[in-house]
C-alpha cells in the first residue's frame, strides 16, 4: 500500500498530504463508503481497530433484506442492491439473487403476505402454494416439488420475494477489504484505533494510536461503538447494543436452500410486514400460540451458506453493554423451532453472540460532528442490506 499522501516510520503512519476520504472502521458500513470514494476516483485510508473485521458484519444473516424494507429504507436498500451486486463482480465475493421465501403455517400469516403482494409492484411478492413454496426451496440439488414433501412440513403457503439477496457473512467483508487494498490510491491499516479527532482550516485531522491521518473529509462507521467516540451523540441518539443469539449447524441431510427463509416472527420485524394491516392479528396469533418466541425478540430465520452450513436465529435483547454469556434455552428455543421448520434434524456446530446498534430515534444515523467529521450508524439492524446504499447517499454529496 503505497500512498503518496502518507509516510511510514517505525512506529507508525503521518499523514503529510491530505487524503481525499478516511474511513474509521472496516466493517461492512465503512468499506461500502471506502468502495464508493474509490469509484468516484479518490484517495482513500481505511483505519480499523481490530486485526480483521470481528464485529456485526461477520456475525449476521448474510441476508440482504430489500423487500421488507419501507419508505426511505426501502429506497435506500434497492440503491444498495445495485451496488452490492456491482462490488461482488469487482471484488470477487460471493452474492447470489436467491431472492427471500417467507414460510406461512396459518391464515394469518398468509393475510399478511397477501396484502404486501397488493400494495408492490407485480412480481417483487409472489404468493406461493404449499407445493410451490417447497419447489422454491428444494430439499437436494435438482429437487421437484413432488421430492420434497417430506420436506418443509405443515405449509398452508408462503411468498417469494424476488429482490431479496445473499452473501456469505463469514468471507464478504475480507475480500472486500482485500480487493480495496489493492486499489491505486488506497492505504488499510488495522490495529489501529482511532483516538480523537480536530479541524485544521478546510481539513479533518484523525489522531489514531499510528499517529495523525489529514483528510478532506472523514466518515466514522463503527456501527454499536459511536459511544466510545462520541458519548453526547448516542446517547442523543439513545443508541443501544442490540445482542442476538444465533448459531451455525453442519449441513442437514440432504437439504438445499438459496434463498433467505423467513417465518411469522420475520413478519412481526420488518417494516414491510409491520405496516400491513393483517399484521395486528397476526401477532395477536403469535403472543397466544408463541409468546415465549416474543418473549426473547425472536426472528425465526435461516440461511445457507455456501459450504452447506445453515445460519440459525435470532432473539434480540437491548443493553448499553452487552454482557457476553448466552442462554441456552433461547438458543434452544430458536433451533428447534427452525429444525421443526425445515423438517429435518440439526447438528449445531458453533455459537456466537450478534451484535448490532440500536435506536428508537431514528433507523439511521448521520450526523456531522464536525464540518468535515461524519459518523454514519445503521441503527436498525439491516446495515449489511443499507450499506451500499447509504454508502452512495454519502460520498455522492462531496460531489
Amino acid at each position: 500500500m503505497n500512498n503518496p499522501s502518507t509516510s511510514s516510520t517505525a512506529t507508525g503512519s503521518v499523514s503529510v498530504r491530505p487524503i481525499d476520504v478516511v474511513i474509521v472502521g472496516a466493517g461492512i458500513v465503512g468499506l461500502a463508503h471506502a468502495a464508493h470514494a474509490v469509484a468516484n476516483g479518490l484517495t482513500v485510508t481505511i483505519i480499523e481497530r481490530d486485526h480483521h473485521a470481528a464485529g456485526a458484519s461477520v456475525r449476521n444473516f448474510g441476508h440482504c433484506c430489500i423487500t421488507a424494507q419501507s419508505g426511505e429504507l426501502y429506497e435506500l436498500a434497492q440503491t444498495s442492491r445495485k451496488y452490492w451486486l456491482e462490488f461482488a463482480e469487482r471484488a470477487g465475493f460471493w452474492a447470489s439473487e436467491a431472492g427471500a421465501v417467507v414460510l406461512a403455517r396459518t391464515d394469518a400469516e398468509l393475510a399478511v403476505l397477501r396484502e404486501l403482494v397488493a400494495v408492490r409492484e407485480p412480481g417483487q411478492v409472489e404468493l406461493l402454494s404449499p407445493d410451490e413454496t417447497r419447489a422454491r426451496l428444494g430439499s437436494g440439488t435438482g429437487a421437484s416439488a413432488a421430492d420434497t414433501s417430506s420436506a418443509w412440513p405443515d405449509l398452508l403457503g408462503g411468498a417469494f420475494l424476488r429482490d431479496d439477496l445473499r452473501v456469505d457473512p463469514r468471507t464478504t467483508v475480507a475480500k472486500l477489504a482485500e480487493w480495496l487494498s489493492r486499489q491505486p490510491g488506497v492505504e488499510l491499516h488495522w490495529n489501529t484505533s482511532a483516538l480523537g479527532f480536530s479541524r485544521d482550516g478546510d481539513l479533518a485531522t484523525v489522531q489514531t494510536s499510528r499517529g495523525d491521518f489529514t483528510a478532506k473529509r472523514v466518515f466514522v462507521c463503527v456501527g454499536h461503538d459511536v459511544d466510545y467516540l462520541f458519548p453526547e451523540l448516542a446517547a442523543e441518539h439513545e443508541i443501544q447494543r442490540c445482542a442476538l443469539q444465533m448459531s451455525l449447524a453442519a449441513k442437514p441431510g440432504g437439504v438445499e436452500f438459496a434463498p433467505a427463509v423467513l417465518t411469522a416472527t420475520s413478519m412481526l420485524r420488518y417494516p414491510a410486514f409491520t405496516e400491513m394491516p393483517a399484521a395486528a392479528s397476526l401477532r395477536d396469533e403469535v403472543r397466544q400460540t408463541r409468546p415465549d418466541l416474543l418473549e426473547i425478540g425472536a426472528n425465526v430465520m435461516f440461511t445457507q451458506r455456501p459450504d452447506g452450513t445453515v445460519i440459525l436465529g435470532d432473539s434480540h435483547h437491548y443493553h448499553h453493554t452487552a454482557d457476553p454469556f448466552l442462554d441456552e434455552a433461547v438458543s434452544t428455543a430458536l433451533n428447534t423451532e427452525i429444525a421443526a421448520r425445515i423438517g429435518e434434524p440439526l447438528e449445531i456446530i458453533q455459537r456466537w453472540q450478534g451484535i448490532y446498534a440500536s435506536s428508537d430515534v431514528a433507523p439511521i444515523l448521520v450526523r456531522d460532528v464536525h464540518p468535515r467529521v461524519t459518523v454514519v450508524s445503521v441503527t436498525s439492524g439491516v446495515g449489511m442490506t443499507l450499506s451500499f446504499g447509504l454508502a452512495h447517499r454519502n460520498i455522492s454529496r462531496l460531489f
